[in-house]
């Protein structure tokens, strides 16, 4: 049988990491047996619904090329895939559940239910109602009272279940709680519509993040009670931003939206988090999507928590970078010159400067902002004792230099360079202290994106010219 995994998101703001490498990790396990990978809305906790939220799931998953083969937008056999459209489905699994012994009604106010229930000495509701009889029950229902549906857990001794990530998992039945299945709004909470939905989806994968694992007790006895088969379980660990702090959209950091504003491309920003707790077992660290569904085993995930490493994202975006095609590229970076440049320069000079030497799109501005404007900067630049200028040399060398590109005709790379080393020759000079000099009057930088000739191809003639008239 091939594998079927869902991811299940709540609709509830932008992509967290660690949900996108959740989706990942599912999409993974199906595609490496050509199985299906699901697409599910949960969005039955409506207090946390947040308008767009949606679009942006789907939008997520289509920029990194995770298409989904079943979900609420292209159907699917077992359909629907949106948890508010399946709540008569929810009602009638958990008034089954009540029939089965698995659950029962509880008719307590919240009020009664927060009196006993005490989180720092760990104290659980024992439910009363646990001790009505399941007829006297169904007439209060029927009367109209306000219930919920709890789990009824009666079992005593260990529950063990097998984990793919931390194996053999043993769990006392007595520290779980008898949570609500279903609230008295007919909304069922997570713990139960979970566990329906995976069964009639028939889902034979579930991954999710190892703070589920304490639960999973819980939703092995509504699997037992209903005589159904568990999923095979992949607990991951946590995405860490330090050793001690959780990496979380409730605390500000990044989402992938965030990743990709400040100039992540998607393929480099899913790549990195592929290794955010697996490894493939080799030294390769650059994984295309395609190669990713050949070469993933659910077995090499870690068990110790992973830290978010912004300067290996850097690093391997910069990787990305470098190996896009340069028309794509220069696509990418336009997008970026179009927010702050203003004066009409040679762009596609400018793009293939850039590209080998930036780490993230947003580097591009930080990088070219001289171009905009050229900044004020101390004639004691013109020192350098490794391209042996100083004041008086650059002087002269910048004289020498404008004269002779005043008459050249034919303004590109190569024709700059040319000349620019025909004037040292002339002149007796070393071809550094020609370069270096007319470098530092085009920028006014120390370090540059490119070198003299470079940059005076991607400023123009006039602008280039101008320039080096102000520095002389």
């Amino acid at each position: 049988m091939k594998s079927r995994t869902r991811f299940a998101p709540s609709p509830t703001g932008y992509m967290h990491i660690g949900n996108l490498r959740t989706a990942l990790y599912e999409y993974l396990i199906a595609k490496r047996d050509g199985g299906q990978f699901i697409l599910r809305i949960e969005d039955t906790d409506q207090k946390r619904y947040v308008e767009g939220a949606t679009d942006i799931i789907y939008n997520t998953l289509k920029t990194v090329g995770m298409n989904w083969d079943e979900g609420p937008d292209v159907g699917g056999e077992y359909g629907p895939y949106v948890q508010s459209e399946r709540l008569s489905l929810y009602q009638e699994y958990a008034h089954k559940l009540v029939e089965l012994g698995g659950a029962h009604y509880c008719f307590c106010s919240k009020d009664e239910v927060d009196e006993q229930k005490d989180d720092e000495t760990n104290t659980k509701f024992v439910d009363p109602c646990k001790n009505i009889s399941l007829e006297e029950a169904k007439k209060r229902v029927l009367n109209g009272e306000p219930f919920v549906i709890r789990q009824t857990i009666n079992k005593k001794g260990k529950s063990l279940f097998n984990d793919v990530v931390y194996g053999e998992i043993e769990i006392d039945y007595d520290e779980l709680d008898e949570g609500v299945l279903l609230k008295s709004d007919g909304f069922p909470t997570y713990n139960f519509a979970n566990v329906v939905d995976d069964h009639l989806m028939k889902i034979t994968h579930v991954v999710r993040g190892n703070e589920y694992i304490s639960s999973t007790p819980k939703y092995n006895l509504i699997y037992e009670a209903f005589g159904w088969e568990p999923p095979i379980y992949v607990h991951v660990a946590q995405v860490m931003k330090d050793a001690h702090h959780k990496l979380s959209k409730r605390n500000g950091d990044a989402s992938f939206q965030d990743l990709v504003a400040k100039g992540y491309l998607p393929e480099a920003i899913l790549n990195y988090i592929a290794l955010l707790g697996w490894n493939p077992g080799t030294e390769q660290e650059i994984f295309s999507l395609k190669e990713l569904e050949r070469v993933f085993d659910a077995n090499r995930l870690n068990k110790s928590p992973a830290i978010f490493d912004i300067q290996k994202l850097k690093w391997m975006n910069g990787c990305y970078i470098r190996e896009l095609d340069f028309d794509k590229f220069h696509k990418l970076a336009e997008k970026e010159y179009a927010k702050f440049l203003t004066k009409d320069i040679n762009k596609v000079e400018l793009s293939k400067v850039l590209q080998p030497r930036i780490e993230t799109l947003l580097d591009i501005k930080e990088q070219v902002m001289f171009i905009e404007e050229l900044p004020a900067y101390s004639k004691e630049l013109f020192v350098n004792k490794k391209m042996k200028t100083d004041v008086e040399i650059a002087e002269n060398s910048l004289k020498l230099a404008f004269n002779a590109l005043e008459g050249l005709n034919v303004w590109t790379n190569e024709s700059i360079f040319e000349c620019l080393k025909g004037v040292a020759v002339e002149n007796g000079l070393k071809n550094g202290q020609v370069l270096y000099p007319v470098r530092i009057a085009l920028t006014g930088l120390e370090t540059t994106p490119g070198g003299a000739s470079e940059i005076a191809s991607i400023l123009g003639k006039e602008e280039s010219l101008a320039r080096l008239k102000k520095a002389i």
